[in-house]
């Protein structure tokens, strides 16, 4: 009896499997047709469609019309997944019983399982029970504040702008537009939803991303993000505050793998023109690095023209009498100088079978022997190459202008705030293998001189399915030096030649001292005149 009974449940829970299929096949197909008069506005992150721009606009409206269907469609599909949920528990517990009892027919062992739906839940609520939502908490300092971002339809505010971002901006990354969009949608099924409409009978207001105002955002990196939104009520003087919160899930294994870094040999190109004093230093560190301590490097320098040449090929024979280490190659370009085209020359003139690692690197760099750890770690030959962010230092000059002598150099390359700074605009120090480099067609060629040639490198990495890891390094400065910007360079390269000059001077607060020099010095003489 108990058999046939269990039978006829699994009949009919499959009777309302087959069901929720055919209502989802049917909100599909309703979701998929083209809204005619739609109500309400979908939500967009132009700032408004230009008479050049109307089309675009146009299309990216009815683009913006259909994600919200389709997220509203999503919304429906997670309630019937709820109830598939608690019927599949009833016939869980349905199981359970029976083979409890031992009388589980066969070709139901299958559906026996442990649930863990109701653990990841609990895990979920425990996460938002720590996040500071409905409480504050206990913090130590005014640093431990983690401060909001605040969001509209069109633009991001941010305090953390580093030096590439801006403190308003459209979101450019695709996560970024996407989850900032559907946490407007989530707001929006959750304030025009049944429940919604339940608790409050009276409201008959139907919100529409036109009613929202603007939101704030902050992630806790163990717990989640939390999201505030504000919308317009009915009246002027009525607002609905709405608290989302997206919980981070447990940390997960993905992989787990030795990595053998003994035979990884790397190619340090460096081009060159003129210069011979700072490839002294240059090759000062190289000797300490990379022979004393690394030796598995290649050395390969471009050099265009002939000045100085005779001084460049000086401190290698040096090198190769006091450290014989010999396993460089110097080419020599009688042709106007381009970084681009020195690189490209230099990692095309390998001539050994095996597929070699390639640095990229400029005479004014300053390594240790744990970035070229990090360049092994981090590149991999048709999976992904190395982008650091290196540190660069501003003029010692400044930095040090309180003291009579200056530090050594291994005492100006601390990391601080008013050493230097992150140097996230630049693109030109880079860990690839070689194969990757011609595969992904090299530098252009065309490009002489100074600049673009990295970024235009970067983005064919950027367009193409090889992962970029890009990071800040602790092991890889920029020695300040003095930089001339070309009367030659065109328009636009000496616009950006002299505002990277303008940054690697000092910070905003030591160019703000030499600015107001004078005022500072007059209020100094003022007040040594009242004490005496």
């Amino acid at each position: 009896m108990f058999k046939r009974w269990l039978l006829a449940l699994v009949a009919r829970v499959g009777l309302i499997v087959l069901g929720l299929c055919c209502c989802l096949s049917i909100f599909y197909l309703l979701a998929c047709k083209p809204a005619s008069n739609s109500s309400q506005q979908p939500v967009m992150w132009s700032g408004g469609a230009t008479s050049k721009e109307g089309y675009m606009a146009l299309l990216q409206e009815r683009e913006d019309s259909h994600r919200h269907y389709i997220n509203s469609l999503m919304k429906q599909i997670a309630q019937l997944k709820d109830a598939l949920q608690e019927r599949t528990q009833q016939l869980q517990e349905s199981l359970d019983k029976a083979k409890t009892k031992g009388i589980l027919p066969q070709g139901l062992e299958s559906l026996h399982k442990t649930p863990v739906q109701a653990d990841l839940k609990e895990f979920f609520r425990s996460q938002l029970n720590q996040v500071e939502v409905n409480s504050g908490v206990k913090l130590p300092s005014e640093y431990a504040l983690i401060p909001f971002d605040t969001f509209t339809l069109q633009r991001v505010y941010q305090l953390e702008t580093g030096l590439t971002r801006h403190p308003a901006e459209r979101p450019v990354r695709k996560d970024r537009r996407d989850e900032l969009m559907g946490t407007v949608e989530t707001a929006l099924h959750v304030l025009n939803g049944p429940q919604q409409h339940a608790d409050n009978i009276r409201r008959k207001h139907t919100y529409s991303p036109s009613d929202f105002i603007q939101g704030l955002t902050r992630t806790e990196r163990n717990r989640g993000s939390v999201y505030e939104l504000m919308f317009r009520g009915s009246s002027q003087q009525d607002f609905t505050q709405l608290v989302l919160f997206r919980p981070f899930g447990p940390v997960l294994k993905v992989k787990s793998e030795m990595v053998n870094t003994r035979g990884m040999i790397i190619n340090i190109i460096v081009p060159l023109s003129k210069r011979a004093d700072a490839f002294r230093q240059f090759m000062s560190n190289f000797r300490e690095v990379c022979i004393q301590q690394d030796g598995r490097v290649h050395l390969t320098v471009v050099y265009f023209g002939r000045d100085q040449i005779d001084r460049v090929k000086a401190v290698l024979d040096q090198t190769t009498r006091e450290t014989r280490f010999r396993s460089f190659t110097l080419i020599q370009l009688n042709e106007e100088f381009s970084r681009g085209r020195g690189l490209d020359v230099g990692a095309r003139a390998w001539r050994r079978s095996q597929n070699v690692l390639l640095f990229f690197c400029d005479v004014d760099i300053h390594f240790t022997a744990d970035f070229l750890t990090s360049c092994r770690l981090n590149a991999e030959p048709g999976k992904k190459v190395y982008y650091p962010v290196l540190f660069s230092q501003y003029n010692p000059s400044i930095i040090y202008s309180n003291q009579t002598l200056l530090p050594s150099l291994q005492q100006q390359l601390v990391i601080r705030k008013e050493s230097g700074f992150w140097r996230d605009f630049g693109f030109g120090m880079t860990c690839q293998y070689r194969s990757d480099f011609i595969n992904i067609g090299g530098f252009d060629r065309s490009i002489k001189g100074w600049g673009l040639e990295d970024v235009h490198l970067y983005r064919k990495y950027l367009h193409s399915k090889l992962m970029v890891i890009r990071s800040p390094s602790r092991g890889l400065f920029h020695l300040w030096h003095e930089k001339s910007c070309a009367d030659e360079l065109p328009p636009d390269k000496y616009k950006m030649c002299m505002q990277t000059k303008a940054m690697s001077e000092a910070s905003h607060g030591q160019l703000g001292e030499l600015f107001f020099r004078r005022e500072i010095e007059l209020h100094l003489n003022s007040q040594k005149l009242r004490e005496n």
